[in-house]
């Protein structure tokens, strides 16, 4: 994983309510490797017609393709259980997700992977929304140490972060990572109760 500071970029706007992971990843495409990358099958049922042909209309096919924060609306990454939803995104170029809530289990596969899910208020969300409607989607700043959202010149707006979450993904590490850091206190106690209890290892 890539340590998460500061991101500083542009945004796609996709504000729809209960983006669900189906939509993300359409099942069909989740026999991949995951070497082998998602990006390009990301909404991909809403993105192309039925023909393979871009749907103009689509706002992911509107942008340039360098966004690295999309603002989607409740409930997003609702559904299945579906960690390819979360590489999808990631191998488009997205790095963190913002919006007023979020499906539990992609909650959890998204801080996994190094995907930051920013969770706003209703009211907040609505601020920003219109905020980016109004003066575009560039320039936007998350900065993870500060817990803050906003415009590189403007107000802020300030989210909440489970602690741990947020360590790990500041040091751009994971589970197994972070488990590894604690390799020489395991192993001592591992020799400790070995010398302890031998009865219990004939």
């Amino acid at each position: 994983m890539r340590p998460f500071t500061v991101l500083t970029g542009d945004c796609v706007l996709m504000p729809s309510e209960n983006i669900d992971t189906d939509q993300l990843i359409p099942a069909r495409f989740m026999n991949r490797t995951r070497s082998s990358g998602y990006g390009g099958y990301l909404f991909y049922d809403l993105r192309y017609d039925a023909h393979g042909a871009q749907i103009p209309e689509f706002e992911l096919n509107k942008t340039s393709g360098s966004e690295v924060i999309l603002v989607g609306g409740q409930n997003f990454g609702c559904g299945s259980s579906r960690e390819a939803a979360v590489y999808a995104l990631l191998d488009y170029g997205f790095r963190a997700i913002v919006a007023p809530s979020f499906g539990d289990i992609f909650r959890n596969n998204a801080s996994k992977n190094g995907l930051l899910t920013v969770p706003l208020t209703d009211q907040d969300h609505t601020e920003f929304v219109e905020q980016l409607s109004q003066s575009g989607s560039t320039n936007v700043k998350i900065d993870l140490a500060m817990q803050t959202l906003g415009f590189t010149s403007g107000a802020n707006f300030s989210f909440e972060i489970d602690p741990a979450i947020k360590r790990k993904m500041l040091q751009g590490i994971d589970d197994l990572a972070e488990t590894l850091q604690y390799k020489a206190m395991i192993e001592n106690f591992e020799t400790k109760y070995l010398q302890s209890k031998p009865w219990l290892f004939p």
